[in-house]
């Protein structure tokens, strides 16, 4: 899956957050949706226009960010 076809970033639409091209639904939102019990039937039922593609592009751009994120550890105060 390139999740670049279906994921777009511009500093105009929410602030710059990663949303599903040609909407304003965020790819957080999906994925809060999913955390929170939704199944993709009922995204895709309540918010028109969206894809099964959509949504497994929005967990393929979270996989990636995740897979990117660096932890660094710092001595810890007593």
């Amino acid at each position: 899956m390139n999740w670049e076809e279906r994921i777009e970033i511009n500093p105009k639409v929410l602030v710059g957050k990663p949303v599903i091209r040609g909407t304003r639904l965020a790819v957080e939102f999906v994925v809060e949706l999913l955390a929170n019990g939704w199944s993709e039937s009922q995204i895709i039922d309540n918010y028109t226009g969206i894809t099964h593609e959509d949504i497994s592009a929005c967990l393929h751009y979270a996989t990636e960010m995740l897979k990117s994120e660096r932890v660094y550890l710092t001595s810890a105060k007593p």
